[in-house]
């Protein structure tokens, strides 16, 4: 009976599938040469019924119309560009032949440049060093599956480490702008047209036939293209081998057509990129903004390229990723703080652009109105740094109620038309001053943290930075790692900014991890044996020293993770000396290793009201990690240490939040 049905099933259509992005072109309304019916999803309402095949045959017009991202970024680069320099840049104009563009592209800086930022396509740049746009046009093309194979071969030939050769004197004009190797579907044609004597439309058909694999067309062209070859000359067996090589290229052969489309927009954003540098790389920010993979790549080029980015700032930053006139700084945009909202970011850029500047922290609560500003969007502003020109975010952040209260105020006194003003000679009147309570200021632990929870990212400065600086020489940089690849045993330090747990065929736990330090990331590899020895230490957002060894595959770089600890502000000079006795697989003596945070201790004073014993377990429920919690207790017979369920993550800015509940000395990190 199951047969009978999959009998009944077999060669009917499973689902009806629709191409992203062809478009069918009738002269008169599409109802009357094919049936259609409602589009999955996309821009369009309705899809043709009928496939490829069908709706060529009833006369349709198709058309295959790319909604490339990159021409938004050149459209907005072009913008920026006009806005900061004055510039108006025709795209259409720009010289092909530009050496600063061809030096761009042999320095393989090509992040951000349509088709040519893949790690493996750069070391092929790099290596090609291309000197025409005839170059680029042929890296798109043979930069694939099958292809790949001719990379190495057309580069030795192009910098005459390689001998040019043609299959035969007929092929030379076809193949001599690609080195003797066929790359194009062109190529082919044209072939076809100077051996065999085939007409522009025959050649177009063995084009197809190959590209389609028509078996019986191919056949018939075959017999032609040999036949036609004999009466120009070539012998019968030269003839069969060319064809026979063409019907292998078929598989992977590539039409020059789309290629040379695809390398003048790369062209196009590498000569934006080497002339408007601040003003490409902004406009790529903005097409990313909402991928934080993206962005983290794209920042990172900004300060190898030094650029300097900055975070946002209410005077400065528009909505989003803009250049500072005058300067190669980039700003944060305001739409991109997570938890301000798009319509405040909207609201204080329109004030801004309306009644200008905001001249101080009063004059900002008195003139933002929007009814989603509340302590939120507030909190995001403070903590990701946009009004740092006010004030230490750990005052502003100490004195948010202060702030919101007056804010309220100032809107409902505006709202019903009563002023609290001191007036003065000639009816001036002022606002009520904006009072601040004095508060510590924050450390730059704390507002890297607070970046990267509320930016995706550190902006201002890198969390490692600290650690690099005081274990300088005890560890490889991970831009150098390239050059350890023969090393047994490497040893690196960073962020681990990314974290992935899965599972082997066995059930055992293993990590893929993502390390940054100042110089570059790479992903590092953590197999069970060595998660299982530290599970802790691989989380994000941890600072890490690793040894272990460096791997190659697929053109990229990974770090096999064989033994890993974690560096704290309290444990890193003890971390250095074990690190510099020989530990952490080093070359000298084993060492003992330092002794690393195991609890946290809170001190509670006697008879604590209530109310601050919630707030405490409130902060404790928002931190979940790995350290467990004693709490010590005065009693009237002596201090009592009471260990707690919680467990909590620990840091410098965790304590400070204690303190603030609890007073100064009263957590204790314990070993």
């Amino acid at each position: 009976q199951l047969i009978d049905y999959a009998i009944k099933l077999e060669g009917t259509t499973r689902h009806a599938s629709q191409h992203a992005c062809g478009i069918v072109i009738a002269p008169r309304p599409l109802v009357e040469f094919t049936p259609l019916q409602k589009a999955q999803g996309g821009d369009v309402e309705q899809v043709c019924q009928y496939s490829l095949h069908p709706v060529e045959a009833v006369g349709l017009l198709k058309m295959d119309f790319l909604g490339l991202s990159n021409l938004t970024i050149i459209r907005d680069c072009l913008d920026i560009a006009q806005a900061v320099h004055g510039v108006q840049i025709k795209m259409d104009e720009i010289p092909l032949d530009d050496p600063n563009v061809f030096a761009l592209l042999g320095r393989g800086e090509t992040t951000g440049v349509f088709q040519l930022e893949s790690d493996g396509m750069k070391k092929y740049i790099r290596e090609l060093k291309p000197t025409v746009f005839e170059d680029i046009i042929a890296m798109v093309a043979l930069y694939r599956p099958g292809p790949m194979q001719f990379i190495e071969s057309f580069i030795d030939r192009k910098r005459g480490r390689e001998k040019i050769s043609f299959m035969h004197p007929l092929t030379e004009n076809a193949l001599k702008n690609t080195y003797g190797i066929p790359i194009y579907q062109e190529q082919v044609m044209q072939v076809a047209k100077d051996m065999a004597g085939f007409t522009g439309g025959q050649a177009d058909t063995l084009r197809k036939a190959m590209g389609k694999k028509i078996a019986k067309l191919m056949a018939e062209m075959k017999e032609k293209f040999i036949s036609g070859s004999v009466k120009n000359g070539v012998s019968e067996k030269i003839a069969a081998d060319i064809f026979q090589q063409f019907e292998e290229f078929a598989a992977y052969g590539f039409n020059k057509s789309h290629a040379a489309c695809y390398a003048l927009v790369a062209y196009q954003t590498a000569y934006l990129k080497a002339y408007y540098p601040e003003c490409f790389m902004a406009a790529l920010l903005n097409s990313d903004s909402t991928n934080l993979d993206r962005i983290t790549i794209e920042v990172e080029e900004c300060r190898r390229m030094d650029m300097e980015v900055l975070p946002p700032d209410v005077n400065e930053s528009f909505r989003l990723f803009s250049v500072v006139k005058g300067t190669n700084k980039i700003r944060f945009g305001l739409s991109v703080i997570k938890g301000l909202g798009e319509e405040v970011a909207e609201a204080i850029y329109r004030e801004r652009k309306q009644n200008g500047l905001y001249k101080d922290l009063a004059d900002f609560a008195a003139r933002i109105s929007h009814k989603a500003f509340n302590r939120r969007s507030l909190e995001a502003l403070i903590r990701c740094g946009a009004l740092d020109r006010f004030g230490d975010r750990n005052v502003l952040y100490f004195n948010i109620d202060t702030i919101l209260d007056y804010h309220r105020r100032l809107t409902q006194e505006a709202s019903s038309g009563q002023f609290s003003l001191f007036s003065f000679a000639g009816g001036k009147t002022e606002r009520a001053p904006l009072v601040l309570k004095p508060a510590p200021p924050s450390t730059q632990r704390e507002r890297l943290a607070w970046e990267k929870e509320l930016l995706g990212l550190y902006v201002s400065a890198h969390p490692f930075k600290e650690y690099g600086e005081r274990l300088a020489g005890l560890f490889t940089p991970v831009c150098e790692l390239a050059q350890k690849k023969k090393d047994k045993n490497v040893r690196i330090g960073g962020m681990l900014t990314a974290a992935k747990k899965i599972l082997t065929k066995n059930n055992d736990p293993m990590m893929f991890c993502k390390l940054e330090d100042a110089s570059g990331d790479i992903e590092v590899v953590v197999f069970p044996r060595v998660y299982r020895d530290k599970p802790e230490i691989w989380e994000s957002d941890r600072a890490v020293v690793v040894s272990g060894r460096v791997q190659e595959k697929d053109n990229e770089l990974k770090f096999i993770a064989e033994t890993g600890y974690e560096l704290t502000p309290d444990n890193i000079d003890e971390v250095a000396k074990y690190i510099s006795r020989g530990g952490l697989n080093g070359m000298g003596e084993t060492a003992a290793a330092p002794r690393i945070t195991q609890a946290v201790n809170l001190y509670l004073r006697a008879q604590l009201p209530a109310s601050l014993l919630q707030k405490v377990k409130i902060m404790l429920d928002q931190h979940p990690g790995q350290y467990r919690v004693f709490f010590t207790i005065d009693q009237p017979a002596g201090k009592q240490k009471v260990l707690t369920n919680y467990k909590i993550a620990f840091d410098e800015v965790i304590a400070k939040e204690i303190e603030a509940l609890l007073g100064p000395d009263t957590v204790k990190a314990e070993t």
